[in-house]
């Protein structure tokens, strides 16, 4: 009963402190791209204040020292919506990779149109690809960092799915650092779950990827590998029978 008053209180207050930041976000589009940044960046100590003080999750973080001195890829485990927002409060300005759909969303958005998402049509099959890499490049030179979620979409605790290569892609081509990451974010927040619980996630951060002289593969699956062997240290738990769901189409 405690931890469902204390969701309906947080998204109760999170709709509330979101909907004018995704306004102010929009309506910031005539300033530079540091200011909306800025407004996010308000925004985003409300929302893990209340993920601190009204659901009890917190976060650690380990390999923090990994974290490369220039704009690079990073490349997540994507488990739940917590990631999304606890990213951005480790890494400098980012960016993500998100389906174009996701822009239509009143306020959130918005938001997401103003700040420059890389925004993707998932049925575009290689030309996803190629948007990827074109609008990543971009953001990269800006001086912004990029945010894939080489699984494509959330996937449960304790389950694998094959990683697409557009992010490592990405890195390649524009000779930036590939930053693989692990968390445990799913263990506390579920996909589509409304009741979230309280705890600490940890989130774990790998040796930047040199992509000189290595293919788009060859990255991915270097990434893959170090996230796997993490993920059995985080929840080992979750890992004594590992199993792979079927690969997807690229994007």
């Amino acid at each position: 009963m405690i931890a469902l008053l204390r969701s309906a209180l947080f998204l109760a207050l999170a709709i509330l402190i979101t909907a004018p930041a995704g306004l102010f976000v929009t309506l910031a589009v005539v300033l530079p791209m540091r200011w909306r940044f800025r407004i996010i960046a308000v925004w985003r100590k409300g929302f893990m204040a209340l993920c601190a003080h009204v659901l009890g999750l917190r976060y650690r973080v380990l390999g923090r020292e990994n974290i490369p001195g220039v704009p690079s890829v990073v490349l997540s485990k994507h488990q739940s919506a917590w990631e999304t927002v606890g990213l951005q409060d480790i890494f400098p300005p980012q960016v993500y990779v998100l389906k174009r759909s996701l822009l239509w969303i009143p306020f959130l958005g918005w938001a997401f149109a103003a700040v420059k998402m890389i925004s993707i049509d998932r049925r575009a099959g290689k030309n996803a690809l190629k948007q990827v890499e074109r609008q990543g490049i971009e953001r990269l030179r800006a001086g912004y960092w990029v945010i894939v979620f080489p699984e494509g979409t959330r996937i449960a605790p304790g389950e694998i799915r094959r990683f697409k290569s557009g992010g490592a892609l990405l890195a390649v081509s524009a000779g930036v650092p590939a930053v693989p990451v692990a968390h445990d974010a799913g263990e506390f927040w579920a996909k589509n779950a409304f009741i979230k619980k309280p705890g600490l996630i940890t989130v774990s951060i790998g040796p930047a990827i040199d992509p000189r002289g290595k293919t788009a593969e060859e990255v991915n699956a270097l990434a893959e590998r170090w996230i796997g062997a993490e993920m059995r240290k985080i929840s080992p738990h979750r890992h004594a029978e590992d199993r792979v769901d079927a690969p997807h189409a690229a994007g």
